[in-house]
């Protein structure tokens, strides 16, 4: 089932080297929008240069970015965003394969829920544990894994390999954005992240949102007075949970194997001053999914829908709207065309190289830099080690042998999409 030269690069990747890659990178704590996260990309700029890349490593340019109709939005204030991308030389005769991943993590959260410090990696067994250990920076050492191979096994490519390093996945995707608007690109993606066992071929959407409900202020005293801006809100909320009912029924078939294909998620609430005071305002922020295949503007206009006429059968907020916005990060749905051969190139890639069964297919229900590739026209699906349902918490870790899979199988996935001499 191998060839003689994915025999070679597969006999090339070094696992110790894999273990070390991957520790190192968890110890730098890159959160979204941190200092941190531009020392990463500066980090791994120098392993790509390591490794023989042509490097292209910019400083984005942030009011430009903003300010494209195309934005897809942020979370948290950034003052700068580096953007990395590296280059095999050579190639002119093959296609370009892009292996992408994002080097930005969400903050720790509450330190007390963590065995110790979140960026100092702790290793239990085969087990690497620690923020961004799993999302996705084991993906990250999967893919240089690859890459060292084949310069190891001497393995000259027909077509290149392009290296999208990027920032903010997490809040939004301006790093995988501004790439795609600098002129990078490639004729297929595959993006690393954990996919437990699976080939992931499509995203949900998710769009933040913020209802603003007004209310009337008077002394707790004299609560008749007022009107509670909580108590306006109360008939919201159960509008959007019908609203998310209404919104899961016949799901597309690569997300029916989730409770909740589509979430709708209220994240924050924030109401009130002085606890002797009718509060005057609440605002709550939450998650809109997006389904498979919708436009994000029709996604909104469900939502500012569903809010209006809860409004309009209530005797205060039918005088005193509620109104809706759409900060932060705006996730649009993506995915690979059915049956395209990157799906099944990748699937065998990782049942030859390892041995295991052949990965099956499936969609993620949440968003990605997967949209802005396919969105680009670039075929693009995920795969990489680690399972999401520990990304994000204090209980993230990774099996160092699914990292080191994951090398061997986008190693062989290199070479039979690209080709070789």
């Amino acid at each position: 089932m191998l060839s003689d030269e994915e025999a070679a690069v597969l006999a090339a990747v070094d696992e110790a080297a894999v273990g070390r890659t991957l520790l190192e990178l968890v110890a730098i704590p890159s959160v979204t929008g941190s200092p941190a996260e531009s020392e990463l990309q500066h980090h791994l700029a120098g392993r790509l240069e390591r490794l023989g890349l042509d490097v292209d490593l910019w400083s984005m340019d942030l009011p430009a970015l903003v300010a494209d109709p195309g934005f897809p939005g942020m979370e948290v204030a950034r003052e700068e965003a580096w953007g990395l991308v590296g280059h095999t030389g050579g190639g002119a005769d093959g296609p370009t394969l892009i292996l992408q991943g994002h080097v930005d993590v969400v903050p720790p959260g509450d330190l007390a829920a963590w065995a110790g410090d979140p960026f100092v990696p702790r290793v239990t067994g085969d087990v690497v544990h620690g923020r961004g250990a799993c999302d996705m920076k084991a993906g990250l050492a999967a893919q240089l894994a690859a890459l060292a191979a084949v310069r190891a096994a001497g393995v000259r490519l027909r077509g290149r390999v392009a290296v999208h390093f990027v920032v903010g996945e997490e809040d939004g995707g301006i790093g995988a954005f501004g790439t795609l608007r600098r002129g990078h690109g490639g004729d297929a993606c595959v993006i690393a992240e954990p996919t437990a066992g699976t080939v992931i071929t499509a995203n949900a959407g998710a769009l933040t949102f913020r209802i603003t409900v007004p209310g009337k202020a008077a002394h707790a005293s004299s609560r008749e007075a007022g009107v509670s801006a909580i108590d306006g809100y109360l008939p919201l909320h159960r509008a959007l949970a019908r609203l998310e009912t209404a919104r899961n029924r016949d799901p597309d078939p690569l997300l029916a194997e989730y409770p909740l294909p589509y979430s709708l998620s209220v994240g924050t609430l924030r109401s009130g001053d002085w606890a002797s005071s009718v509060p005057d305002l609440l605002v709550a922020e939450g998650r809109l999914g997006v389904r498979l295949g919708e436009d994000p503007a029709e996604a909104r206009a469900a939502l500012e829908r569903c809010v209006a006429e809860a409004c309009a059968e209530d005797p205060w907020l039918r005088e005193h709207p509620a109104r809706v916005t759409w900060p932060g990060g705006q996730f649009a749905s993506g995915r690979l065309a059915a049956g395209h051969p990157l799906r099944d190139t990748v699937a065998d890639a990782f049942a030859d190289a390892t041995g295991a069964a052949r990965l099956r297919e499936r969609g993620a229900t949440y968003g990605s830099d997967l949209r802005h590739y396919t969105g680009a026209g670039i075929p693009t699906l995920q795969f990489g080690p680690g399972d999401i349902a520990v990304a994000h918490s204090a209980r993230e870790q990774v099996s160092l042998r699914e990292v080191v899979d994951a090398a061997r199988a986008t190693a062989v996935t290199v070479l039979r999409t690209v080709g070789t001499k």
